[in-house]
């Protein structure tokens, strides 16, 4: 049996009231959409939700091939999946690419996956917009979804993998240069009819390849960019007894390379032993995976589930938004901007720097963050164990706000946090105002970009406050 052995979805925890876009410009709408933070992108996004994945699954699962799809990719010529790799601290030598451009690359991706004989982790993660006041501002969501796919002697399969089918055509329906801060569209009407007669050939292919009719499909889920060729696709495929699973509109939106796949991670969360379940991608043709649920789905304890996600997160300005888009310039802090990073640097603690790997004292158990040669505690040397620390919780000792210091997004907050198990040192709170902060506030880490100098990303780990689950 081959198919999904674990997953995880990934939401920003910023939302935009999309009633605030109306307030300076025409256009925006009802509800939210989610936000990527400053100091997030696509890669940070996708080490979330990897992240998630990896401690829903049941046991450890070895890894062979780790693929990230995006439409916004942080780096050119250079690949974004080994900062995800170098995070997640997988071995050497599991096989690390983008797939990158275009929404088709996710889909493409997780189909070479379902369909190939290794064990896969499939990430994509995408931040959508467009210019300020126009409908991909509004309707656009940022986020990250993470499958690993294999077999069953890799790990529980908790979605069989029953089929899938395909349609390809070329014409210009959405398109954006390199460079460009927003995409563009042909007439609604055009992109429809192309569309939606390439829904229902992809559909009766992996019904086929399933083996499956129409009727025994009890939820599907239907992404792409083209709102009105998704509904009406969605409704010429979807058969009587089948339930359209909503695309997260008006709380998230539409969050492009990772919709489908963050779509079937929540389908998943909920669904039912036994349930089949589809998944469409429209985009530049169309792909349909057809997955049942088996009962190993109902043992995986998601680790953060999509559904807690979504009705959580903060509010963010309007303004505040464009700026960390970087459609606006605001004033930056009277401070020098910081260095370029050091790539020499970088590489003599990598495991420190994106794993977050400190160590231990063999003998006194004293933690060191980071990691040290010389024991603080009886003075060994040379006598250390790796200690990972990415999963560990923590408690606010001491912290300070600083207004005056070189930030995209002013202030910074800093914490002493003392970790659960050993460990003290100083951190960068995220995802938090000032007032919210407190000392004994729980916190958990998170990958994030600390400043980008040079065209360089300095990527490191910040602490967020730990919330209560929509469940409790």
């Amino acid at each position: 049996m081959r198919g999904i052995i674990s997953y995880g979805g990934y939401v920003p925890y910023h939302r935009l009231d999309l009633t605030s876009i109306g307030a300076m410009f025409s256009g925006g709408g009802r509800g939210t959409r989610s936000v990527a933070s400053y100091d997030e992108d696509t890669t940070t996004m996708g080490v979330e939700a990897a992240r998630l994945a990896l401690a829903s699954a049941r046991g450890d699962i070895a890894i062979d091939d780790l693929w990230f799809s995006t439409t916004s990719p942080a780096y050119a010529d250079k690949t974004n999946a080994t900062t995800v790799h170098a995070a997640l601290q997988l071995p050497s030598s599991v096989v690390a690419a983008d797939m990158v451009g275009a929404v088709r690359s996710a889909s493409g991706a997780l189909l070479g996956a379902l369909r190939g004989p290794r064990t896969a982790m499939v990430v994509c993660s995408d931040t959508r917009g467009g210019l300020p006041g126009g409908p991909d501002e509004a309707a656009g969501g940022d986020g990250a979804s993470c499958l690993i796919v294999g077999d069953d002697s890799a790990g529980p399969v908790a979605a069989e993998f029953l089929g899938a089918g395909s349609a390809t055509a070329e014409f210009v329906d959405r398109w954006r240069v390199p460079g460009e801060a927003r995409s563009r569209m042909w007439e609604d009407r055009f992109g429809e009819v192309q569309y939606v007669p390439l829904a229902e050939e992809a559909w009766a292919a992996a019904l086929a390849d399933a083996g499956v009719t129409a009727a025994k499909v009890k939820k599907l889920f239907v992404a792409g960019l083209h709102a009105r060729a998704v509904k009406r696709a969605a409704g010429r495929i979807a058969g009587d007894k089948t339930h359209v699973v909503d695309g997260f509109t008006g709380v998230v939106g539409n969050t492009g390379a990772a919709q489908a796949t963050l779509g079937l991670a929540a389908m998943l969360e909920e669904a039912k032993t036994g349930e089949i379940i589809a998944v469409a991608t429209l985009a530049d043709g169309v792909d349909v995976m057809i997955f049942k649920v088996t009962k190993e789905n109902r043992k995986l304890k998601t680790a953060r589930p999509v559904a807690d996600q979504l009705v959580g997160g903060g509010p963010v300005g309007y303004g505040k938004f464009l700026s960390w888009r970087g459609m606006v310039e605001v004033e930056p802090p009277r401070r020098p901007s910081p260095d370029r990073p050091s790539s020499s640097a970088a590489a003599r603690v990598q495991d420190w720097k994106y794993g977050f790997v400190g160590s231990v004292d063999r003998d006194s158990g004293a933690v060191h963050m980071p990691p040290a040669r010389v024991s603080y505690k009886g003075g060994a040397v040379d006598d250390m164990e790796q200690r990972p620390m990415a999963a560990a919780h923590g408690t606010v000792v001491t912290y300070t706000v600083d207004r005056m210091m070189y930030s995209p997004s002013p202030p910074t907050i800093f914490a002493v946090v003392d970790f659960d198990g050993g460990g003290r040192m100083p951190v960068e709170l995220t995802d938090v105002e000032p007032e919210e902060v407190e000392v004994g506030t729980r916190l958990e880490m998170t990958f994030r970009r600390l400043f980008t100098s040079d065209g360089i990303h300095n990527y490191f780990w910040k602490a967020a406050p730990i919330r209560p689950s929509a469940a409790g």
